[in-house]
């Protein structure tokens, strides 16, 4: 009997049944902009071979002014088409299926050629786009339908025509943008008309017996955004014109809300896919925040939709769907929902790839072929560097003891994991257990490494990561460190002042100010947070109530500049948005000039000028990290010579990508 039989179970589109409920959504991964069409096309074969009902690419631009940034990847000439049927011939040799998302950016896309419904800037591109005039609208709608027919071409199975997350169609339906007075402006029935028209053109593009998905924003959450009653009509308008599936979207990228990043409950919108699903008989499909088979399957059983997206899962773990089906959920490394590695790589202009699998967007370079000469290796250090490294070798066939001196594996991940938000750390730690034991990885915790005991390996990673760095500030033997609280060693006072504001900073001042995670209970969140219904209020937005904060908190840093700006491209400003919202004080250009017993004396810049007490019952320290190498320099001085990674490599902010990537690509050259 399946585990997961909601999962797993086929879906009948008609013209073709998906073998199961799963799809991957759509990602842009800056793979296809390389070139490299062999690395593409096994970036979607490796997910295909996962098990996986159907996949959806990333955004292909329709015309050159709709693409996301100049060069971005589109079909518009034959040679293009040929590099896409490459991608789709490995996928369907591997048995899967794929769709290409059609993507026209509007007034989001980074060029001065970009255009819109009207000439209204987005407040995240610099670029004001041109309001188009009849016969731009009309090239606009050719183009997408040209693209669909070309994508047929390449041999997909289907396309997503993108009309969500505040792109092009989405931008003709709500009056934020469209300030249009013709037939396609003002009232509903002419702002809906360019995304009918479009799915009505690519049908007749692509004919019956081809999948045409619309992603529909469910919930803008933006001013002047959709109400409830608008999705419904347009829902019900877009199957009439012959899609095949609704894809559910979720906010604008200019929301002010955070949808997807680690402090978002899981399957925290679904309940507007349950409420659409009734109104249409197309199936609909749910996304944002699923990253396990349990909360897939839940959903599906619930009848909450047809179909559940996962997109980042699969950075994480190509193999979801066949580790589930083959009750090896355990194995299933987990989206943790950070960003680091594939949001913010992407929004950077780089290969978009994954924390948890550094694989990820490198498949045909990272291999973990078997070893052909086992060793035995030695890793000291149970946090995420040294854990990778042990995995990933054990994993080729080597044979490795892991050593820790602590009675626990994670290192410092223990500590994220208690930050209210990044409740996701526990499923990585346990993940890691789980692969140590799949691996045959013996591990030794509770145990001091030492020259002596280290000398009989073939060879000794150093994975002992990072100690706290004195600040030097007068009287701070009065002060606690980030590890103190974070481990509940020492419990702050009602009044604290954190010295160092980068992301562990962050982290501690979330710890301190939360009583209870909003994260685990959906209606607190979106209460937080001021999510609302788009019944009641157009695009769903709702007055934030964050609950009053735990303890009054101020947080400084020396370098002249706003507190954060240097945090995660994508949700570095989730974090500066929940502490302000807890009424913590931020401060940059601080010099620290004395711990007593008062609180923290300060004063600004260079000339130590205006000097002041901030009144405190405790003073915490995040000012920073030194590697911890005292292992490794002895067995230098010893005559061994040590691999060091992680945090004893470079010390920096508690940087698991780093250290997961260097840890892997270790276990896999050894």
């Amino acid at each position: 009997m399946s585990h997961y039989p909601h999962m797993l179970a086929p879906l009948d589109l008609g013209h073709v049944v998906l073998k199961n409920r799963v799809l991957m959504g759509s990602m842009h991964t800056n793979l296809e902009e390389t070139g490299d069409w062999n690395r593409v096309a096994e970036f979607y074969a490796e997910r295909a071979r996962g098990g996986v009902g159907l996949m959806v690419t990333g955004g292909m631009a329709p015309n050159r002014e709709g693409g996301v940034f100049p060069g971005a990847a589109g079909l518009f000439t034959p040679e293009d088409i040929a590099h896409h049927r490459l991608v789709t011939e490995r996928v369907h040799a591997a048995g899967g299926r794929i769709a290409m998302q059609i993507l026209h950016a509007g007034r989001y896309a980074y060029s001065p050629d970009c255009v819109s419904a009207s000439a209204v800037k987005s407040p995240i591109s610099p670029f004001p786009p041109k309001e188009l005039d009849e016969a731009g609208i009309e090239k606009q709608i050719a183009d997408i339908a040209t693209a669909a027919a070309r994508a047929r071409e390449a041999g997909y199975d289907g396309v997503e025509v993108m009309g969500s997350e505040g792109y092009f169609l989405n931008q003709f339906l709500v009056r934020h943008v469209n300030r249009r007075e013709d037939r396609w402006g003002g009232s509903y029935e002419n702002r809906m008309r360019l995304p009918v028209e479009v799915v009505k053109r690519v049908r007749a593009a692509v004919g019956p017996d081809f999948i045409v998905i619309y992603r529909i924003s469910l919930i803008d959450l933006v001013p002047e955004g959709s109400t409830w009653d608008e999705v419904v009509t347009l829902a019900k308008a877009i199957e009439a014109a012959g899609a095949s599936m609704l894809n559910t979207g979720i906010g604008w990228h200019e929301a002010r809300v955070p949808t997807i990043a680690t402090s978002v409950p899981r399957a925290a919108f679904t309940w507007l896919t349950a409420r659409l699903r009734p109104e249409v008989s197309i199936p609909v499909i749910t996304s944002n925040r699923i990253n396990t088979p349990g909360v897939a399957e839940e959903i599906l059983a619930h009848g909450d939709a047809d179909m559940v997206s996962l997109a980042r899962p699969f950075l994480a773990d190509p193999d979801f769907v066949a580790k589930a089906a083959a009750g090896r959920a355990a194995e299933i490394a987990p989206c943790i929902a950070c960003n680091q590695a594939c949001l913010d790589h992407t929004f950077s202009g780089k290969i978009s790839s994954c924390l948890v699998n550094p694989r990820a967007g490198h498949e045909t370079e990272l291999t973990l072929a078997p070893t052909p000469a086992p060793k035995r290796i030695a890793v000291v250090g149970a946090g995420p560097a040294g854990l990778s490294a042990a995995i990933t070798a054990a994993g080729r066939g080597h044979a490795v003891t892991l050593i820790d001196r602590a009675a626990e594996i994670g290192g410092q991940l223990c500590m994220a994991r208690r930050v209210p938000g990044k409740e996701e750390f526990h499923g990585l730690t346990d993940w890691f257990a789980t692969m140590l034991a799949r691996t045959g990885v013996t591990l030794r915790l509770n145990t001091e490494a030492t020259v002596e005991t280290l000398a009989g390996f073939d060879e000794v990673i150093i994975a002992t990561g990072v100690t706290p760095r004195s600040p030097g500030i007068p009287g701070e033997e009065r002060a606690a460190s980030y590890i103190d609280i974070l481990t509940g060693r020492v419990t702050a006072g009602p009044r604290v002042v954190i010295v160092g504001a980068g992301g562990i900073g962050f982290d501690v001042a979330e710890f301190l100010t939360v009583t209870d995670s909003p994260t685990l209970h959906p209606e607190d969140w979106m209460r937080e947070w001021g999510v609302g219904d788009p019944a009641r209020t157009p695009g769903g937005l709702a007055t934030p109530q964050p609950e009053p904060p735990a303890r009054q908190v101020t947080l400084l840093q020396r370098k002249p500049e706003k507190p954060g700006r240097k945090l995660g491209k994508t949700t570095g400003w989730i974090h500066r948005a929940a502490l302000q919202a807890k009424g913590v004080r931020m401060m940059g250009g601080v010099n620290y000039e004395a711990i007593t017993a008062e609180g923290l004396q300060i004063s600004f810049g260079p000339e130590r000028k205006d000097p002041t007490l901030i009144a405190a019952d405790t003073v915490v320290l995040c000012a920073g990290q030194l590697s911890e190498r005292s292992l490794a320099e002895q067995l230098i001085a010893a005559g061994i010579t040590p691999q060091v990674i992680g945090g004893a490599d470079v010390a920096g902010e508690l940087d698991a990508k780093r250290a997961i990537d260097q840890g892997t690509r270790l276990g896999a050259a050894l």
